[in-house]
């Protein structure tokens, strides 16, 4: 998908190999202009300097406490998990 879209890569982690767990992966977004989480038909989008922590960290992350994969990082804004339609909108 990114190679047809001509998106650059930067950077990857392995998620099963790099755990970023709660304080952490807020310690990640928390600057973040917007976090947008795909969670099957339905996608959420956060402003983390406005919106609660507790409640953007439930669904950010999987039910082994650790950041959700896939996680984007476009710009200033964190793209969390997958749902079509939210990467059709915000990754292109």
């Amino acid at each position: 998908m990114f190679d047809r879209k001509h998106i650059e890569i930067n950077e990857t982690v392995k998620a099963r190999k790099v755990k970023i767990a709660d304080d952490q992966a807020w310690e990640v977004m928390k600057n973040a202009e917007e976090i947008v989480v795909g969670r099957g038909k339905k996608y959420l989008v956060f402003t983390p300097s406005i919106d609660n922590k507790v409640e953007i960290l439930n669904q950010c992350l999987g039910r082994t406490g650790s950041l959700r994969a896939p996680t984007l990082k476009i710009g200033n804004r964190y793209v969390v998990g997958f749902n079509e339609e939210m990467y059709q909108k915000y990754v292109g």
